[in-house]
């Protein structure tokens, strides 16, 4: 269960209090381990974890295809969730090339230099989206709530949607980190095989460069955000031919130029 409930003193603004219980989303680590190492820890939700690895995996480019994952292994501690993710030995060395990029054991300028560039590593060239019809986006905006379970028992958790063409909702991951759920969508579509369809990605959150990034290394055509974006994610976006709306709501939504 990704969510458990937990008791609370509710005061209203008479000064009136009673005693209530709520539901509240889990939120435990997940120790990434690929290839044995230790790669990563992440604050997440804890279901759908195969779908996690499977688009972590994916996002941190250490594999370029599916059955480069050969086994996982979730092991459920008191602590937390450790994931072991067996990978194809042809992809060992990026994980250990990541891993030496991600850990600076020297103060000199150069491990600077090169972390900020592994940070900004460059992002291929998505083909011409096709067409827009933003009525699609108002109807994936409508529908969305009816396919988030848990936070509408909890309130607290953020929805990435694979969304067709017309704006039917066809898949959707929660979790209470607006990467992790994204990495999650990611990962049951490679896990399912599917595509995108000229469809595109809903998310429930604001537009930063790392939700860009793993759209485009998804090979989304298009993303739509609920919230603001930040200035790296929109120029990230256009270098990466990357159609991008953000502030999406009821009735408006932003179209980056």
């Amino acid at each position: 269960m990704a969510e458990t409930t937990s008791a609370f003193e509710q005061v209203a603004s008479d000064g009136s209090r009673c005693d209530i219980e709520r539901a509240v989303a889990r939120e435990v680590p997940i120790a990434v381990e690929p290839g044995g190492v230790g790669y990563a820890v992440l604050m997440a939700s804890d279901e759908d974890l195969e779908d996690l690895a499977y688009g972590f995996a994916w996002a941190e480019r250490l594999v370029g295809r599916p059955d480069q994952i050969e086994h996982l292994a979730l092991h459920r501690t008191e602590q937390g969730v450790v994931m072991r993710i067996g990978l194809a030995f042809e992809v060992l060395e990026r994980v250990h090339e990541r891993v030496r990029h991600r850990t600076s054991e020297s103060s000199c300028g150069l491990c600077g230099i090169e972390n900020l560039e592994q940070a900004l590593r460059p992002l291929p060239r998505l083909p011409d989206p096709p067409a827009a019809d933003e009525r699609a986006i108002f109807a994936a905006l409508a529908a969305l709530r009816d396919h988030q379970p848990l936070n509408r028992a909890t309130g607290g958790v953020h929805a990435a949607a694979l969304c067709a063409a017309d704006g039917t909702i066809r898949l959707v991951r929660e979790d209470v980190g607006r990467h992790n759920a994204f990495d999650k969508l990611i990962g049951a579509m490679l896990r399912g095989g599917l595509d995108w369809d000229g469809g595109f990605a809903l998310l429930s959150s604001r537009c930063s460069f790392e939700l860009v990034e793993k759209a485009v290394l998804a090979g989304c055509p298009r993303l739509v955000t609920i919230s603001v974006p930040t200035e790296l994610s929109l120029r990230r976006a256009r270098e990466a031919n990357l159609d991008l709306y953000v502030l999406a709501r009821g009735d408006s939504v932003l179209h980056a130029l």
